[in-house]
């Protein structure tokens, strides 16, 4: 008999996803409970999300089941009263999980880790001009050039490339022009002096890895074709995420970020980010200027906190944000500059003057039209329950945003209703960013109304905002770094 019941008889399903911090931290509480836990990756399994939304009323992750007993997320979990949470354990222990109300699982598990495959999926064909930039880099030619007042380190005039070409190369005067042309077309150089219609000849140029911005995928040739921006941003946001959950703290509070830098994949990731240097970004749709734009600002995050650290207030983030950066597509993108140059449509970000981009400015022209307040969303998850979506498609971009601001406003670090007091408090996200979401307390409620999945929480924001006169105040943001050193 007592054999019988060392063998549990049910389950604890937890439905999460890779990287999310809050899942991990649940999963680590269930695993001191000693109950079977079986772990379903949503992110792996998308088919699953809207069943589970429909099961808990929730859009965010980790969801909790012992055995078809929802008890809600890891904040849930731990807030549990002992007397409750040992009943649920004795009942996961004892009795079998009903098959006519199990939570839904998986009709069959992945062979193999999508993110390992899309990273497998990238196969780098070199270029054949990346050798004659290798070997151009070895040569003399590259050096300090006056201009006016202004030196420009690590540059080279066309004259001085053409002449390289037909000498080193044994290119006829045409065809080293040509392949100068090329050069610049390919975005392997870019000019640093002259305006377009100047003579070739006479402007100066440098190599794009040579660009003084400190962009954290400088310094290297990217050898190969160019791959397709959509599909390049899938594989550096899904080897990133794999590299963030390996070096999780097991009660999801931390994470290495040393050893996730000495982790050879991380070599892997900066190898392939260097090939956004010269990726294709002007045919772009919005959906896959979306996607893509999202995609990177995640993993460059995560890239700036292993090279700089995390910041850990205003100023620090201030600087954190104008100062980390990417090579892409020939030009130097910060992360504000994709935040509120390219996916806010070119408006001023916190304490900034002016906006990102000025009407001369090349990048202006991958800013979308109108801001997207969604975005706010997908590239925060400062909140304790993550959406269920790490890494973003262009094809099913739209509702994937709306199911990360859902998931957000479930939570109570982000939106609270009083009903008693008539008010409303939210994150700071939503002061900061007001005028992507009306300008006006108004117009701001209204949009947190719609936003959010059919709950408890709606219907008395309902109660509230019928009530007329709602204040809206706002929650304190909380800054602490998640890193373990």
């Amino acid at each position: 008999m007592e054999e019988m019941e060392s063998t549990p008889l049910g389950r604890v399903t937890v439905y999460s996803i890779l990287g999310c911090p809050h899942c991990v931290q649940a999963k680590a509480t269930l695993g001191r409970l000693g109950v079977p836990v079986c772990d379903v990756d949503v992110g792996k399994h998308p088919e699953l999300r809207a069943r589970v939304k429909e099961l808990t009323g929730r859009s965010s992750v980790p969801q909790i089941f012992f055995n078809s007993v929802h008890i809600g997320g890891n904040d849930d979990l731990q807030k549990m009263n002992p007397t409750e949470l040992e009943r649920l354990v004795h009942l996961v222990m004892n009795e079998p999980v009903s098959s006519i109300d199990a939570p839904p699982l998986p009709l069959e598990s992945p062979t193999e880790d999508t993110s390992a495959e899309s990273d497998g999926d990238f196969m780098c064909e070199r270029d054949e001009l990346a050798s004659v930039v290798e070997d151009f880099k070895h040569g003399s030619v590259i050096g300090n050039h006056r201009r006016g007042l202004t030196v420009h380190k690590k540059s080279f005039s066309g004259d001085q490339l053409v002449n390289w070409l037909q000498k080193e190369k044994g290119a006829a005067a045409e065809e080293a022009y040509d392949t100068g042309q090329a050069l610049l077309q390919k975005k392997y150089m870019v000019r640093c002096s002259g305006k377009q219609e100047d003579s070739f000849g006479g402007t100066l140029f440098r190599l794009l890895e040579d660009d003084p911005s400190s962009a954290l995928n400088a310094g290297q040739t990217a050898a190969c074709s160019p791959v397709q921006a959509a599909k390049l941003s899938l594989i550096l946001r899904d080897l990133i995420l794999k590299l963030f959950s390996q070096h999780l703290s097991a009660d999801g509070k931390f994470v290495d970020y040393k050893g996730m830098s000495a982790n050879p994949a991380f070599d892997r990731y900066c190898d392939l980010a260097i090939q956004l240097q010269r990726v294709e970004l002007l045919s772009l749709s919005r959906e896959e200027k979306l996607a893509f734009f999202i995609n990177i600002y995640n993993a460059l995050v995560i890239h700036g906190f292993l090279r700089l650290g995390a910041p850990t207030n205003m100023w620090q983030r201030y600087k954190f944000f104008n100062y980390v950066s990417y090579l892409i597509g020939g030009e130097v993108f910060t992360l504000q500059d994709i935040e509120n140059g390219v996916l806010r449509g070119n408006r001023k970000g916190i304490a900034q003057l002016r906006r990102p981009f000025s009407r001369t400015d090349p990048r202006l022209q991958m800013a979308l039209p109108d801001v997207e307040p969604l975005i706010h969303f997908a590239l925060n998850c400062g909140a304790k329950g993550c959406p269920p979506i790490k890494t973003y498609t262009p094809q099913d971009i739209d509702s994937q945003l709306k199911t990360a601001a859902e998931a957000f406003l479930e939570n109570d670090d982000a939106c609270v209703v009083d009903s008693g007091k008539k008010e409303v408090r939210l994150s700071q996200i939503f002061k900061w960013y007001k005028a992507d979401f009306g300008g006006t307390d108004e117009k701001l409620l209204d949009w947190v109304f719609e936003h959010m999945a059919d709950s408890p929480k709606k219907s008395s924001l309902q109660d509230v905002l019928s009530a007329g006169k709602t204040k809206v105040s706002y929650l304190p943001y909380d800054w602490t770094s998640n890193s373990s050193h």
